[in-house]
């Protein structure tokens, strides 16, 4: 049994500023998470992607702000669960018991639920012939936009992800851009971003059509799409990009005695507490009115939460607000030596 302050369950950009949060007031804390790596969606869905809202930082990519969100806990020796979920939450007495699918336990006065819709995976082609060149030349997400470089890459989406790819990649790689609608779902700014691009020739717009078949051997040589007239096109293509959005699977969360609202957990305003005491969410998993899903809001949700879970980890003590620029007990939690 692993006894702590906290469990954490999700190990991305929220889940990880929590942890720090949680630390600086002193409260121990673990971390479970189901992928095989610290990050969270950033690493997974778009490590290379550059970021435009984190405050004071005018770009960086999911890679880039998860490592300084990892150097920034250094300090407080957290313990990392990978590749591991929690399965089983229950009450006993005034502590929280949670056990996981390999089979380890937790016992924690509060858990925060730090994820995005719960379990995720991308929404692939339907094409069956798809799943051979899956992981090989079709990718649902960029890990190395340099992978691509010199390269014929066609990237099919209408949303963010599908134009912020397209922008990027057309700096060093031929990008034909295929959408099955001539509206697309993005920021405005991205929007006129690719038709600029498409008329200086530096991206290939081709709208109302869909992927209709891949033809090569072990590796695409050329791909058909079809418009919505039923014509098709041939093109040629190293490399498939597809965008679609995600498929979100809450799991055993359902379980929990949460409330729930379509697939979303909500929460009060105060300190992000669920109707099941000593419950938290924050991220995207949460909502309430008003609700940003920006990285932003997450780390501001984590910093309430974690003083909710100091009344239900020390309820004796009262929690004094401190800055970091000047409490002597936060600087040494970090460890920050003073001269002073």
């Amino acid at each position: 049994m692993i006894d702590t302050d906290v469990l954490v369950i999700g190990a991305g950009p929220t889940g990880l500023f929590s942890v720090h949060q949680l630390g600086i007031i002193g409260l121990k804390s673990e971390v479970v998470d189901n992928l095989d790596k610290i990050g969270g969606q950033c690493i997974e869905l778009y490590p290379d992607k550059p970021i435009y809202d984190i405050p004071a930082i005018p770009v960086c990519t999911g890679e880039e702000l998860t490592k300084n969100l990892i150097e920034q806990i250094k300090p407080f020796k957290t313990n990392f669960h990978l590749k591991d979920r929690v399965e089983e939450v229950k009450k006993e007495k005034n502590k929280w018991l949670v056990k996981t699918s390999k089979g380890k336990e937790f016992k924690a006065s509060s858990i925060i639920i730090a994820g995005g819709v719960g379990s995720f995976e991308p929404r692939k082609f339907t094409i069956k012939e798809c799943e051979k060149f899956e992981g090989k030349e079709i990718f649902y997400s960029v890990k190395d936009k340099n992978f691509f470089k010199n390269k014929t890459v066609s990237i099919f989406g209408g949303g963010d992800s599908a134009l912020d790819w397209a922008i990027e990649l057309s700096v060093s790689s031929k990008v034909q851009l295929i959408h099955r609608r001539d509206e697309f779902r993005g920021a405005q700014a991205n929007v006129e971003k690719v038709k600029e691009l498409s008329k200086q020739g530096k991206i290939e717009l081709l709208t109302k059509y869909q992927l209709n078949s891949i033809e090569g051997g072990s590796n695409i040589k050329s791909i058909s799409i079809k418009n919505e007239d039923g014509n098709i096109k041939k093109i040629e293509t190293n490399y498939i990009l597809g965008f679609f959005g995600l498929v979100m699977q809450l799991g055993p969360i359902v379980n929990w005695g949460l409330n729930l609202d379509h697939k979303h957990i909500p929460v009060n305003t105060k300190n992000f507490e669920t109707n099941q005491k000593g419950i938290f969410a924050i991220g995207d998993i949460c909502t309430y009115p008003g609700k940003l899903k920006l990285i932003l809001s997450g780390f501001h949700e984590g910093a309430l939460a974690a003083r909710g879970c100091y009344e239900y980890a020390r309820p004796n003590e009262k929690l004094k607000f401190e800055f970091t620029t000047t409490s002597k007990k936060v600087q040494s939690r970090l460890g920050i030596k003073r001269n002073d």
